[in-house]
């Protein structure tokens, strides 16, 4: 599902990796030169998911930070992330809006979202509700990749 995406030597962000089911694919397809940003609200997650990256001898690629649910301050990585990964999380955020509005000023030019919602709990009207508020943060659709039991929406910066 990600190696479309994903390449040697990019910067990913990851909001919501819980304990790392795909931070750890992200962190092996960027490389040594990659690395992960995986966000998440819940310490616990994160000690879980660096447990789990040191034991697959991936710590190194991946920075994994406490944030906020209010705001992921990503403002370090302004223009500099190459592609994120929202799975099965925007539908579980106080503020959609806020969300793309962050992760669009993180992505470089040219860079991606791949959005990803669960059809069991986002009706499709909710998923083109998130599309909406992505457009509004300058993310345009740049496919509809088909992910088994989702729906999914790959968005790029202008």
């Amino acid at each position: 599902m990600l190696a479309p995406y994903v390449r040697e030597g990019m910067t990913v962000i990851e909001p919501g990796p819980g304990m790392g089911f795909f931070t750890l694919e992200l962190a092996r397809l960027a490389g040594p030169s990659g690395r992960v940003i995986a966000l998440d609200i819940q310490p616990r997650m994160l000690t879980a998911l660096k447990r789990r990256a040191r034991k697959a001898g991936l710590l190194e690629r991946v920075d994994a930070r406490l944030v906020q649910p209010d705001s992921m301050n990503l403002a370090d990585l302004a223009g500099a992330a190459d592609f994120a990964l929202a799975c099965f999380t925007v539908h579980e955020l106080p503020d959609a809006a806020r969300f793309f509005s962050e992760i669009a000023a993180a992505l470089k030019p040219g860079g991606c979202l791949l959005l990803v919602e669960p059809d069991g709990h986002v009706k499709a009207d909710a998923f083109d509700a998130e599309l909406k508020l992505a457009a509004e943060a300058g993310l345009v659709l740049a496919g509809r990749p088909s992910i088994r039991r989702s729906f999914a929406a790959l968005l790029k910066k202008a």
